[in-house]
């Protein structure tokens, strides 16, 4: 892509636009003359990580909130197990990103012989996440029972 400022070939062949890259490096970075050292990348990836953990929490959160509402409705409900079930597992899983999340925001990225170690901590939380957001689809579609709020609500607005 190229913009109004200044270009250079990539590794893969593509073009850089060094104007816009400016405006995410630190004043003193690589591009103004300075050491790429000045860039921590630790720094960003535990950023990155504490965020990660706080949608954990989010999640998880939520999750205890459907749960009550499926146990307050009672096994009378249809899927009841099933719900019940999923939930349950989602939140074993989300447990299990929180802990692996703990581990990587707590080693340090800097250190050559971590981040291999890392790199695979970092995939195998990224894939217990996706099967959490799979099984919290699930979830979702199971749903809880109906209260006719929504029909009754269309109701009164005519619809």
């Amino acid at each position: 892509m190229q913009g109004l400022g200044k270009t250079e070939r990539g590794e893969q062949g593509r073009d850089i636009d060094l104007t816009s890259l400016r405006s995410t490096m630190p004043a003193s970075g690589p591009l103004q003359g300075g050491s790429p050292s000045n860039l921590n990348m630790n720094l960003y990836a535990t950023k990155k990580t504490a965020a990660e953990g706080m949608l954990d929490i989010a999640l998880f959160l939520a999750n205890i909130t459907h749960m009550k509402t499926v146990i307050e409705q009672g096994a009378g409900y249809r899927y009841y197990a099933a719900v019940l079930t999923l939930i349950s597992f989602s939140l074993a899983l989300q447990i299990v990103a929180g802990v692996l999340i703990i581990i990587i925001a707590r080693r340090d990225l800097n250190v050559v012989s971590n981040q291999k170690r890392l790199d695979d901590l970092n995939n195998l939380a990224t894939g217990v996440i996706f099967v959490t957001t799979v099984v919290n689809f699930f979830v979702s579609f199971f749903g809880s029972k109906r209260t006719g709020f929504f029909r009754w609500l269309l109701a009164r607005l005519h619809f």
